[in-house]
């Protein structure tokens, strides 16, 4: 069994917690110090185990100790991105049910009307200089004694989908009042046993926290005993500096990460020694073959690529040993069992493209929405995120696309990021998306938006370019017959492409088939 709370005994001096940009850190004496101050807060606000609390805020430290002391108090929290709107924001504060909001200066525009109206919603806090309407959460945690509360149970996170294609969904666990020390088992699995992260383990964080691979592998870092680096905002060649200054160890990344890296100049990337790596997880969007032979290449087999969602329905895990010899799988199952089915719920033979469900796996729940659960799953009980791929012979799972990005063109399935894929390693092409839009004939015809390296590069000449690349990789039915050009494309800044910002400019307002 461990836990931060365990370490403070053991190595109380221990840096826990450390800023990259700024150097600020806390050690486990102060985590769980802090954390526990944190919990008596929460008692003291009458939240008791099973109730719910939010958070709004950029990287920092304050973001982890309140996380530790909600799971030590038995509360569910839910972290929020930054980058919603404040209907957003207001819809997860309410749709969770939180009774305490904690949130930044930096975030007070997007809440300040919320703090403000009728009574009946959260206390309002925020660190540091407090505005009116809010109340002062160090000024209150600190008054607190830094001993464990009496009835210390583990809470759990309860987070959001990103929403990439409509409302966010809360994802919740079902409470099962276990002890704060109790392991994850599957966590366990990715970090310690085939990542290698332990009590020597220095892990580097390059995404936002409010995400859930991030969070929960954070805290994965600190229950080991180990020390996490968090950086404010990720930058590729900031990443490689802090790698080499901090001798990381461990790091999960998101394949646009991967490609910022490949892209930035050989000089660039020769600068710095990232030969203390032992695992680089990566997850959360598809990977480009190409990207990732590349990244193998330059680092080594220490790349693990993992399929999930924050649902925990099931899990897929491939080593980079695993994949050189599957290349472009997301590997086996670990968790539940991959099933492959047709438009008639039924199985199909290896080999052919279908909707990936997990069976005999962990059951969850959309919060508030029985429709939305009830179409994840099918009448065996299998549970789907609604993602398109196959297995071949040995069980591993390819994934083609999800399948509301299908495009279906004269009758025939088009998979997007089959031409992604192709159109990203093109030496001018920063981001691509590739999608559907109306053809008068055909139904639908493939169409790419491309943030190109350099924006003046944009025109009929670098789209006629694009197109010809992408016909002597593909055939002509999965190649776009236009291009445009956008300076930035629409993605979370955990890496996930907001498609539907785009594709909605091209259909009509009515909902699409």
């Amino acid at each position: 069994m461990t836990h931060p709370s365990i370490h403070a005994r053991t190595q109380p001096n221990k840096i826990a917690y450390q800023m990259a940009g700024t150097g600020k850190a806390i050690t486990y004496r102060e985590l769980d110090q802090l954390s526990n101050q944190g919990a008596h807060l929460f008692r003291a606000l009458g939240l008791k185990a099973g109730d719910h609390i939010a958070l709004l805020m950029e990287n920092r430290l304050a973001f982890m100790e309140i996380c530790w002391a909600a799971q030590r108090a038995g509360l569910y929290y839910t972290a929020i991105s930054r980058y919603l709107t404040k209907d957003e924001i207001a819809y997860i504060i309410a749709d969770c049910g939180a009774k305490v909001f904690v949130t930044s200066p930096k975030c007070a525009d997007q809440v300040r009307d919320l703090a403000t109206r009728a009574p009946g919603g959260p206390i309002f806090f925020m660190l540091d200089e407090v505005e009116p309407g809010f109340r002062s959460w160090d000024k209150e945690a600190v008054a607190q004694p830094v001993s464990p509360i009496a009835d210390e149970v583990a809470g759990y996170d309860m987070l959001y989908s990103s929403g990439t294609t409509g409302r966010p969904k809360g994802i919740k666990k079902a409470f099962e009042g276990k002890p704060i020390d109790w392991p994850n088992p599957l966590l366990m699995t990715l970090c310690a046993d085939m990542c290698g992260m332990g009590p020597d383990s220095v892990y580097l964080s390059p995404a936002p926290l409010y995400h859930a691979a991030p969070l929960r592998f954070n805290m994965m870092a600190i229950t080991l005993g180990g020390t996490s680096i968090i950086m404010e905002q990720f930058d590729a060649e900031e990443f490689l500096r802090l790698v080499e200054k901090h001798k990381a160890t461990q790091s999960q990344l998101v394949p646009t990460m991967f490609v910022r890296m490949l892209k930035l100049p050989d000089d660039v990337r020769a600068r710095y020694d990232v030969s203390s790596l032992k695992g680089a997880i990566h997850a959360a969007a598809p990977c480009p073959v190409d990207v990732k032979a590349k990244m193998i290449d330059w680092w080594g087999p220490i790349l693990i690529e993992y399929y999930a969602g924050s649902e925990g329905n099931g899990v897929t895990v491939c080593s980079s040993q695993q994949w050189l010899a599957h290349r472009g799988s997301v590997g086996r199952a670990v968790v539940g069992k991959v099933k492959i089915l047709d438009e008639t719920d039924e199985e199909v033979p290896t080999g052919e493209i279908g909707t990936v469900y997990f069976a005999d796996a962990p059951v969850f729940t959309y919060h508030n929405d029985p429709e939305k659960t009830k179409r994840a799953y099918n009448a065996k009980g299998w549970s789907t995120l609604g993602d398109v791929g196959y297995l071949d012979a040995d069980g591993f799972l390819y994934l083609t696309d999800r399948k509301s990005y299908m495009i279906i063109s004269g009758g025939v399935n088009i998979y997007p990021q089959e031409t992604e894929d192709v159109l990203i390693n093109h030496p001018d092409v920063a981001d691509v998306a590739v999608f559907g839009v109306p053809n008068e004939e055909m139904g639908e015809e493939v169409k790419a938006v491309v943030q190109p390296h350099d924006m003046a590069r944009a025109g009929k000449a670098l789209e006629s370019e694009l197109i010809l690349y992408c016909r002597k990789h593909l055939s002509p039915l999965k190649c776009p017959r236009s291009v445009d050009f956008e300076a930035e494309l629409p993605r979370t800044p955990t890496g996930k492409l907001v498609k539907r910002h785009l594709r909605d400019r091209y259909w009509p307002k009515q909902a699409r088939a």
